[in-house]
């Protein structure tokens, strides 16, 4: 057996689990964006997005478990639970540790969604960007394959695939978008008759 193997475990786990962060976080934005339809998604697509969600847990898992195991750079428990504490790359290990509590909270909220309010779930549940940036520095300064041809190129179609729902959300047109800004900014007011009948009327309007 290579004498190696669980470091090359941990480094293709931890390429994994990022492009899974990834595609979750892009198929989150597509499902919310409706780029998929204007209709609600289908419960499959929603069930793939949680799916994704699992897969990324356990590649996470596999990344800390392959560390422990190495010999090859010495990683403790402690090392991968508690920021800071690693004496290899120390700055980059860090922010891993720090996305991967972020990850949990994701997963928990999202578990637990109809037992906490939706506001708290959302906000949680939007730290996911953030959660992206925290895994993508820890894999730019941490990684030994960053220069590789094929984790650019994974990068790259990681990026576009984020930026697509973005940019969608920003200029597709939204269905009756200027009548409800124009209802808005002019809005109806009920005004009662002499004949005890109701009547709408524009707000300044005389």
């Amino acid at each position: 057996m290579n004498e190696h193997l669980w470091w090359y475990t941990a480094r293709a786990s931890g390429l994994v689990a990022w492009a899974l962060l990834a595609a979750c976080v892009a198929w989150g934005l597509f499902l919310s964006s409706r780029a998929l339809g204007k209709r609600p998604p289908a419960p499959w697509l929603l069930d793939l997005h949680r799916y994704l969600a699992v897969l990324l847990l356990a590649f996470t898992g596999m990344h800390l478990a392959s560390l422990v195991a190495d010999s090859y750079v010495d990683f403790g428990w402690s090392e991968l639970f508690v920021p800071l504490t690693s004496e290899w790359q120390r700055g980059a290990v860090a922010w891993g540790v720090i996305g991967m509590y972020g990850l949990i909270a994701i997963q928990l909220t999202s578990i637990y969604m109809r037992r906490i309010p939706k506001k708290v779930w959302r906000w949680v549940h939007r730290s996911s960007y953030a959660v992206l940036v925290m895994v993508s520095v820890h894999a730019i300064a941490a990684g030994t394959d960053v220069k590789s041809p094929v984790v650019g190129w994974a990068v790259v179609v990681g990026l576009v695939g984020i930026a697509f729902p973005v940019v969608y959300r920003r200029l597709a047109p939204r269905k009756g978008g200027r009548a409800v800004r124009e209802k808005v900014a002019r809005p109806e007011r009920v005004a009662t008759s002499a004949g005890g009948r109701q009547a709408r009327v524009r707000a300044g309007v005389g």
